[in-house]
């Protein structure tokens, strides 16, 4: 295997339609993290919003944290956090005292976020998402580097006050986006940039270089929305309900455009056919990952979706091990 990690990717989803209880829920998925380890998957990111009838996870740290515990050595993340929403100097703690609860295994993953409900409840202006992400990573920084915070902008005030304890390996810093200007801000500001479905990647390397970096000085943590299996297709039809929820949700939110401009889709094979969605057989899977590593040698981390919204944790489990069994062994 190559030197990128190959993880997966959840939203702690429970829809009404499939629901189970939530202890069960997240139990059933804890212990498909640690089986997924033993596996080969060596890294786990987590998603937030909040507000949601399912459930999707409103505190993806404390999930974080959980999984650090039992976990070895499987690298966890955000991807991504809604930086904007947060206190940046609570966030650095929490993400200081995570780094250390796991040795050094966290990394951060933020975005500005486009919910308007979500800026409303936490008393943010959906206007002033491009200054709260770009002082509030500042501060992160400062908050990890053991001096005084020190700072004053025009959403924040830090006075003459340390963080502590701070991390003894500082996580590093990932900013999502697919519009232009956001991608542009990751690789001015950010450590990486979380590119969904491999969106952007061209627009974020271009952007290194004409701010006189080299691709290495920025990390592509690459979300994948592809489902691989044996026959893809058949197993497509399986998850139908589950991808046209998923795709549908995210539609309704604005997360593609705006939400009053936008047109739902009525089945599951039309949001697999226009959405991000890519149906893979193991061979398929094996040269198309190992060709976007030849491409862009600066990825990072590829994860999957392990499973769909409301779909069993025994159906994602056949994908991943499947995975595990026929893609990763060949990838590199």
């Amino acid at each position: 295997m190559s030197n990128v990690n190959y993880g997966l990717w959840y939203d702690f989803r429970n829809p009404e339609q499939w629901r189970q209880p939530f202890e069960d829920f997240y139990a059933e998925r804890f212990e498909q993290l640690v089986q997924a380890e033993k596996m080969g998957f060596n890294s786990c990111w987590l998603t937030e919003h909040h507000f949601c009838d399912d459930g999707y996870t409103p505190s993806p740290l404390v999930l974080a944290a959980a999984i650090a515990s039992k976990t070895e050595t499987m690298r966890l993340g955000t991807n991504l956090m809604l930086l904007p929403l947060h206190d940046p100097v609570r966030v650095a703690e929490d993400a200081a005292t995570l780094s250390l609860l796991s040795g050094g295994r966290f990394d951060l993953g933020v975005g500005i976020g486009y919910r308007q409900a979500e800026f409303e409840q936490f008393k943010r202006k959906i206007s002033h998402r491009p200054s709260l992400i770009e002082e509030g990573i500042e501060i992160l920084r400062r908050s990890w580097s053991g001096e005084p915070v020190n700072f004053s902008g025009k959403r924040f005030e830090v006075g003459d006050l340390k963080v502590m304890p701070t991390p003894e390996t500082n996580p590093k810093i990932y900013l999502g986006g697919m519009a232009e200007p956001a991608i542009q801000r990751a690789a001015r500001i950010a450590d990486g940039f979380l590119s969904t479905g491999g969106l952007g990647i061209d627009v974020y390397n271009e952007a290194l270089e004409q701010q006189g970096k080299s691709i290495q000085d920025g990390d592509i943590i690459l979300g994948s929305w592809a489902i691989i299996a044996e026959d893809p297709e058949a197993e497509a039809a399986k998850v139908a309900d589950h991808v046209l929820y998923q795709t549908n949700e995210y539609i309704k939110w604005g997360a593609f455009g705006p939400p009053d401009q936008a047109t739902l889709f009525e089945t599951g094979a039309q949001a697999i056919e226009n959405g991000l969605y890519e149906l893979w057989d193991a061979d398929t899977a094996v040269t198309e990952l190992n060709k976007l590593m030849k491409t862009y040698p600066n990825i990072r981390d590829i994860h999957f979706w392990a499973q769909f919204p409301g779909e069993s944790v025994e159906s994602g489990n056949k994908r991943l091990r499947y995975i595990a069994e026929h893609v990763l062994p060949r990838l590199g």
